[in-house]
This record gives structure tokens, C-alpha cells and sequence, in this order.
């Protein structure tokens, strides 16, 4: 094998990689997994040579595997969120940056003692329920998701975490799950993208559950059936806050509102779009 420094293995990664968004990060990120390191670790040792043809075998597959669009999260099998190291695997929606603006709305209308019962309805890898929980070490929530992929991730993560005993993973779409029961708050990021969107068949998208992104002709198929259902499972002054796209505020804030909901309102991310909504339950 000829001998190739870090450093010259960095920059043929980045070569094959500079139609991605981030080729540098990205190339980085791939290595230092590859090595069990660290970024900082490959600035300090740039000039060393890679000596392992395992090793520099499996990175230039992680590479071309790259460069035909698979997420670097899958690849990775892991995605920051909210300062959580969170596993994720092939089949389960890759949390976002965007979501932690779900996060952030729902604590504020949480107090740091809040002890009482939340549900994350879709919750993939659980980001939002373990998010919450971390935050909020005295509620008790109910992480729910039909998908049997996304809840084994789910639950994995919840152990990794320790929080067996506060967050519940239960198989189901939406409410099924939860027949008779009421919380203070519910959460969701639901599929929103509309079925035609041709982002779908664009970037990461391509590569993640499509029942977890698109939802009927204009995005809003599940965002209805979880309003409807909600206020069967709020007590009395709870809350729900959907997720949705940029363009959807309009449409969500009259959903909650044609069903009796007050209080509405949309919270935008730090972009400045609308990108959740949410409503009190009367008393």
C-alpha cells in the first residue's frame, strides 16, 4: 500500500466529495470515525501516515458511499441533537437542528419542577422525548411511533441515556397507543411535505423513510388526524405543538383554532420561518 498521509487522505476526500454541502466537515467527521478520534486529534496528526489498508479501505468505501448521497449520519450511525450523541440507523428519520426549535417552545411552557406527563407522537430516534427529559428530569413522557425500526432506535437510546425509568416507547400511529389517557403536553414532528415535493426525491431525503417525511396532497394529512384526535388526550389548559413546514403556519394555526383550541400561535426557528405551531386546550 503507498504510504498516503492523513492529511493527503483528507484532501482526496474532500476532492471526491466537493458537489456536498460541506466536503471538509464531512471528510473529517468520516476519518476520524474510521480511527476512533476526534477532529482535533487529525489537526494535531495531519503528517502521520495511515498505515492500517483496513482502515483506509473502509473510509474511501465511507466516501463513495458519501458521494452518491448517503447521509453521514447513517453512515456515521450516530446524530447530534440538543448536545445528545443519539444512534441512528438506516430507516429512521435523521434529527434535524430545525426540530430543537420544537424543543425550545416546549420548555418554555414547561417549569424547570414540571412533573407531570408529556407525548412525543412520531418520535423516530426519540430526540424530542429525550430532549425533554433531560431538561425537565421530573416529567414522565410517552415516546410513541409506529415504526418498529424507529422505536428500537428509540429505545436504545433511551437506555444509552439511562432514562428507562421517565421516557416509555410505544409501538403505534399517534393516539392509538394511548386510549384513555390524557397529558399536559403532546409534541409531534409529523411527516409534513407534501406526496409530489421533488425535494423527496433529492439529498438525504432519498435515502430516509419516506412515511416519516411526506403526507397526502399538501403535507397535511397526519398534522390533521393529530389535531382532530388531540384534545381526547389534554387535560384541561394542555398543550400541543406540531412541527411543519415554513409555508404551513397559516394552514396549522386554523386547524388548531377550527377545533377549539386558543391561545394559537407560531414559533419561528432561528432562520426566521414559521416552523411550529401550537395551541392550549380549554379549561
Amino acid at each position: 500500500m503507498p504510504a498516503i498521509t492523513l492529511k493527503a487522505l483528507l484532501v482526496e476526500a474532500r476532492s471526491a466529495l466537493a458537489q456536498g454541502d460541506a466536503p471538509r466537515l464531512e471528510a473529517e467527521l468520516l476519518l476520524a470515525h474510521v480511527l476512533g478520534k476526534d477532529r482535533g486529534w487529525l489537526y494535531a496528526h495531519g503528517d502521520d501516515i495511515l498505515e492500517d489498508p483496513d482502515a483506509l479501505a473502509i473510509f474511501r468505501t465511507l466516501v463513495r458511499r458519501r458521494g452518491e448521497g448517503e447521509p453521514v449520519s447513517y453512515l456515521l450511525g450516530c446524530r447530534e441533537f440538543w448536545s445528545l450523541n443519539l444512534t441512528v440507523r438506516p430507516g429512521v428519520l435523521i434529527p434535524r437542528p430545525d426540530t430543537e426549535t420544537l424543543v425550545e417552545a416546549a420548555l418554555s411552557r414547561l417549569a424547570e419542577d414540571f412533573s407531570g406527563r408529556l407525548a412525543d407522537l412520531g418520535t423516530g430516534t426519540g430526540a424530542i422525548a429525550l430532549a425533554l427529559a433531560v431538561e425537565r428530569p421530573r416529567c414522565r413522557i410517552v415516546a410513541v411511533d409506529r415504526s418498529p425500526q424507529a422505536l428500537a432506535v428509540a429505545r436504545e437510546n433511551v437506555t444509552r441515556l439511562g432514562l428507562e425509568a421517565r421516557v416509555e416507547c410505544r409501538q403505534g400511529s399517534w393516539f392509538a397507543p394511548l386510549t384513555g389517557e390524557r397529558f399536559d403536553l403532546i409534541v409531534s414532528n409529523p411527516p409534513y411535505i407534501a406526496d409530489a415535493d421533488p425535494h423527496l426525491t433529492q439529498g438525504d431525503l432519498r435515502f430516509e423513510p419516506r412515511s416519516a417525511l411526506a403526507s397526502g396532497p399538501d403535507g397535511l394529512t397526519d398534522i390533521r388526524r393529530i389535531v382532530e384526535q388531540a384534545p381526547r388526550h389534554l387535560g384541561p389548559g394542555g398543550a400541543l405543538l406540531l412541527e411543519h413546514g415554513m409555508d404551513q403556519g397559516e394552514a396549522v394555526r386554523a386547524l388548531l383554532e377550527q377545533r377549539g383550541f386558543t391561545e394559537v400561535d407560531t414559533v419561528r426557528d432561528l432562520g426566521g420561518r414559521d416552523r411550529v405551531t401550537l395551541g392550549i386546550m380549554g379549561q
